[in-house]
């Protein structure tokens, strides 16, 4: 299967080199790269992006993640935060878990960091979305294009976009839960605290849950 790498982006210049470095190799086998700004301010745009397209879309992770799967070629559509690093045989391994008459799926993760916490939070992320079937975006989810593209794709809003999404296409298909970790970056826990973090992200998805607006949600999340 072909797949599509989406980025969305907003002033992470910092960490662009290392991710097209990252990327290389899967390049390399045919991966189409795509980064989708939303306006960043800080250079991000005029560094060297060798085989990378860039794109410009309005403000805000689901539109950028929209726009980027609109001019995607890949029969695979995979969704990365740039602070997130992908396994080495990623295309792989998500080839043979949609082999297995699944539509969509998602990395197990690693949360690199100083909090001695840390690990405990991504095992019970990894344990949660399996008995779930609720993947995040730090998991690094992916999907076949011909089904996000029938679901309309993303819902434009500020925050759970990942978990509205998830939902819709567990009533496809279970994902396909890869145990390969991608290691994504602790800074958010690491800055904000592990324990505040915990209580808010508990306390935004149950009001979620409970069917308040993603806009205020985003509002407590800032």
């Amino acid at each position: 299967m072909t797949l599509s790498i989406i980025i969305p982006v907003l002033n992470e210049a910092a960490q662009l080199p290392e991710v097209f470095a990252r990327l290389a190799s899967l390049q390399a086998r045919g991966a189409q790269v795509l980064v989708v700004d939303g306006g960043s301010s800080d250079g991000s745009a005029q560094l060297p992006r060798a085989g990378v397209e860039w794109l410009q879309a309005a403000p805000g992770r689901a539109r950028q993640m929209n726009a980027g799967a609109a001019q995607a070629r890949g029969e695979v559509l995979l969704f990365l935060h740039a602070d997130t690093q992908l396994p080495v045989q990623a295309d792989q391994l998500l080839t043979q878990a949609l082999a297995r008459d699944r539509v969509w799926g998602r990395f197990d993760v690693r949360i690199s960091g100083r909090a001695w916490l840390l690990p405990v939070v991504a095992f019970m992320m990894n344990r949660r979305s399996r008995l779930t079937g609720i993947a995040t975006g730090d998991q690094a989810m992916f999907v076949r294009r011909d089904t996000f593209e029938a679901l309309g794709g993303f819902a434009e809003q500020p925050l759970m976009e990942d978990i509205e999404l998830s939902v819709r296409l567990r009533r496809i298909s279970a994902p396909a839960c890869l145990r390969a970790k991608v290691i994504t970056s602790g800074r958010r826990w690491d800055s904000r605290g592990v324990w505040r973090t915990i209580f808010l992200m508990w306390r935004l998805r149950w009001a979620y849950w409970r069917g308040v607006p993603a806009s205020r949600l985003a509002e407590a999340y800032r």
